[in-house]
């Protein structure tokens, strides 16, 4: 999040001169980068994640400490694999399926011919809170 403050100053009253600064306040939130079913993502709390499909029932709290850096402001750590002590804790809202990808393979001349479908299934959670 990045707030933008414009301020325009006279240098010169009366001469039509007109100075503008821009000041640039970045704000910070807490985030975490967590590695689920071997792929990473950027987890921040009360922010939701599409990750792949997680063996559990709808509603449950997960815990993963296998947490790869965490970021608080301008303080940061970074693990060696894993951030020792870190985890974040999410809620598993949904499971859905993705759109359908068309798989079409051929050999010219020769007439073959096949096609295959794929749905990918994700879930989405919730990233109930980041503890470093």
């Amino acid at each position: 999040m990045t707030i933008i403050f414009t301020m325009c100053v006279d240098v010169f009253s009366g001469a039509g001169y007109n100075l503008t600064v821009n000041f640039r306040i970045r704000m910070c939130k807490m985030y975490a980068l967590v590695e689920i079913l071997g792929k990473q993502y950027k987890a921040e709390a009360g922010k939701e994640i599409q990750v792949d499909l997680v063996n559990a029932e709808l509603g449950a709290q997960l815990t993963y400490e296998s947490v790869l850096a965490v970021v608080d402001g301008d303080k940061a750590k970074f693990g060696a694999p894993y951030v020792k002590g870190a985890s974040v804790v999410a809620t598993l809202q949904s499971n859905f399926k993705d759109a359908k990808v068309r798989v079409y393979k051929f050999h010219r001349r020769k007439g073959y011919r096949k096609t295959q479908g794929h749905r990918q299934q994700y879930s989405v959670l919730k990233i109930d809170s980041v503890n470093a």
